[in-house]
């Protein structure tokens, strides 16, 4: 029998702020279940045409690791090589809108293109054309207590 490394587990954490870069359709599920139910104002998504890239600011609940209280940290979620992007039922630039990240899927397309969709609470969608895989999140703050002082949940 051999020796063969493990997957990295939730439990594995060990708090210190996490950076994951995504070029494969595997590792943005990992990046997309560490998003789920981060929130941001409407004011916290740009689209810097110049520089190719979808920003956004994230407050982000701590999945990663199982503390009470729960908590959140502040993180960027920047899509690289974006080349177009589209949105339906989200107002970016409203500081009114409050957001709520659900997942990030990937559509691959020919070569190595494709669409990066976010899923927002309430049917909001924003789509980035992009010339490959390119997201990063990377945690910006320390961690503080959640304000509700819950966990977020889905019931079905």
């Amino acid at each position: 029998m051999t020796d063969r490394p493990q997957d990295a587990r939730f439990a594995d954490a060990d708090g210190r702020p996490l950076r994951l870069w995504a070029t494969e359709a595997g590792d943005l599920q990992v990046i997309s279940a560490l998003c789920q139910d981060a929130v941001l104002p409407g004011t916290q998504m740009q689209w810097m045409q110049r520089r190719r890239q979808v920003v956004l600011l994230l407050n982000r609940f701590r999945w990663e690791v199982a503390l009470r209280p729960p908590q959140r940290t502040q993180s960027m979620l920047i899509i690289g090589d974006a080349t177009a992007v589209r949105g339906q039922g989200v107002v970016p630039g409203d500081a009114d809108t409050v957001l709520s990240l659900l997942s990030l899927e990937w559509e691959a397309g020919a070569d190595a293109e494709g669409k990066l969709r976010l899923i927002f609470a309430g049917d909001g969608l924003v789509e980035v054309e992009c010339e490959c895989l390119d997201v990063t999140l990377r945690d910006v703050t320390r961690s503080y207590d959640a304000i509700s002082g819950k966990v977020p949940e889905h019931p079905e």
